[in-house]
């Protein structure tokens, strides 16, 4: 996982509420291995500690995200506490007929979007989904993976984040989510609100920008 270390507030903390294993539902329940569905159908019954496990299972993710996209960790918190306090606001008023996953995702880019929004530091249009003029080589696919290792190893991972930073926006927000969370492309096309295919196309795209960049800062 990418970018400085995260500690995974209690959901207690981030609502203002108590709940944990004590809760009278969450007593004696492995929720690591629950998934998401059985999570927030334990959590609309009543059973707050579900929610808490769902705290646990998608903050790191949350953070690493939105720290690609705005920049600092400050707001990257900031970010996935909204995402939860979203969640905990909006899952009881019925039922979600949607997967979690892309949904926690694409909450956490809007929020996102607000913060360098109110920045002014990037224009919305940038994040747009109109054509940018690219060069001939930057429209090759990539077909070369990445070194894994500049995702694993912790003395690589200021190099990579500064490079995710040099590319336009765009590409930052699919390769955040091709590298910090283990959403399939159909998803990430969920997120972003655009087909599976174009997804790809970006990542791609991304890729041989982030190999230049890395180029340069190695």
């Amino acid at each position: 996982m990418m970018g400085t270390d995260v500690l995974v507030a209690p959901a207690g903390r981030i609502l203002g509420q108590r709940c944990g294993p004590s809760s009278q539902l969450g007593a004696a329940v492995d929720y690591t291995t629950l998934s998401d569905e059985t999570l927030v159908a334990n959590f609309l019954a009543g059973d707050l500690a579900a929610f808490e496990a769902l705290v646990h299972r998608y903050s790191r993710p949350l953070y690493h995200f939105a720290y690609r996209l705005v920049g600092n960790a400050e707001d990257a918190h900031d970010v996935a506490q909204a995402v939860f306090l979203q969640l905990y606001a909006h899952l009881p008023r019925g039922k979600l007929d949607r997967s979690l996953r892309p949904w926690v995702f694409q909450i956490a880019r809007n929020k996102a979007i607000d913060i360098l929004r109110a920045r002014r530091q990037t224009l919305f249009s940038d994040l747009e989904r109109g054509e940018e003029e690219l060069s001939p080589l930057e429209q090759l696919p990539d077909p070369q993976p990445l070194p894994e290792a500049l995702f694993e190893h912790a003395d690589l991972q200021r190099v990579l984040g500064e490079a995710i930073q040099h590319l336009p926006p765009r590409y930052r927000e699919v390769v955040a989510l091709r590298y910090t969370t283990d959403l399939t492309f159909k998803e990430m096309g969920e997120v972003l609100g655009m087909p599976e295919n174009t997804v790809k196309t970006l990542f791609q795209r991304a890729k041989a920008r982030l190999r230049a960049t890395l180029a340069d800062l190695i």
